[in-house]
């Protein structure tokens, strides 16, 4: 008995199995300099980024190196992004950006001149 040309293709299909091996939290700028390269395929993503983002990435860039190089052991790249992404006006905004982490007044304050 011969086999269908169906059954000969779907025994020749590997199914392709992706795995994320690493994950890097980006800024609102980061994005949309990503997506801006097929505008017509993320369209709602762009203008969701045109609503909230108010920096560009040059500056973003600039604003991450600067809290990297406070060495507050304390801050990561995720708390970095978040700051970046939200831009929190005073001391109670940015406890309330990062409850998982206790920042002494002194941190607060640097974070908070890097940032403005």
């Amino acid at each position: 008995m011969k086999k269908s040309k169906k059954e000969k293709t779907k025994k020749n299909k590997k199914k392709t199995i992706k795995m994320i091996k690493k994950t890097t939290p980006l800024t609102l700028a980061e994005v949309k300099s990503l997506v801006e390269k097929d505008k017509e395929k993320h369209k709602e993503l762009l203008s969701f980024i045109k609503k909230f983002n108010k920096r560009s990435i040059n500056e973003t860039e600039k604003i991450k190196k600067e809290l990297q190089g406070l060495d507050i052991i304390k801050l990561n790249l995720e708390h970095i992004v978040k700051i970046i992404n939200f831009m929190p006006e005073d001391a109670a905004d940015l406890r309330m950006l990062l409850p998982d982490i206790s920042l002494d007044e002194d941190e607060t304050s640097k974070i908070l001149s890097v940032i403005k």
